[in-house]
């Protein structure tokens, strides 16, 4: 997708605060530092969109994105991080799993996992609310370039599995620093944000 607009909308903690469900909603979600600001930003070509942090915990509320005043991207906030207060990790997941059940125009789910590391508990309670509201969803793990790609094969395949992917549903590798799996990403995007 040629991108010719990215902006900020608002950030969320509740409904009453979202933007009007206007358009196709595609989230990210993920733990804390998995990569997800920079995936966003290496999609849509605009380096400081998503900010990005070395401190993990920093997304704290539900980010809202358009891009080509078209679709929405949401940043959910990162989660499994145990620095961050426990009243706030608290509220992360009520706030994660309203919006995931709530949201009329919410097309796809993108679960983002670090290649580097097994799923979490965390990741599979999300997999499971996803599932339970039968949200499309996709998997999408990131920091490709910092394994092998024998590892990277092996990893991807290990994590299939411990999340019960079928063959299909196998997740995507994504390199924020070299572009790899971008151009397969927006395909599946393009896919789920199409006008039924």
């Amino acid at each position: 997708m040629k991108i010719l607009s990215a902006e900020f909308v608002l950030s969320a903690t509740q409904p009453a605060h979202y933007p009007p469900a206007a358009f196709p909603e595609i989230a990210f979600a993920g733990r804390s530092n998995v990569g997800k600001s920079s995936l966003i930003n290496m999609l849509v070509k605009r380096r400081g969109l998503a900010r990005t942090s070395n401190t993990p915990g920093r997304t704290q509320e539900i980010n809202f994105f358009s891009i080509n005043n078209r679709i929405y991207f949401i940043d959910l906030p990162g989660y499994g991080y145990a620095k961050v207060p426990e009243k706030m990790r608290k509220k992360w997941g009520p706030m994660i799993e309203t919006y995931l059940s709530r949201r009329p125009t919410l097309r796809l789910v993108i679960l983002i996992l670090d290649v580097r590391r097994d799923p979490s508990e965390e990741d599979r309670q999300l997999l499971d609310w996803l599932r339970f509201y039968r949200l499309p969803f996709l998997v999408v793990l990131t920091k490709v370039d910092k394994v092998s790609r024998n590892e990277t094969a092996l990893r991807r395949r290990r994590i299939g599995e411990d999340l019960g992917l079928s063959a299909a549903a196998q997740p995507i590798l994504f390199s924020a620093k070299t572009g790899e799996g971008k151009d397969l990403l927006w395909q599946e995007i393009g896919k789920a944000s199409t006008p039924v």
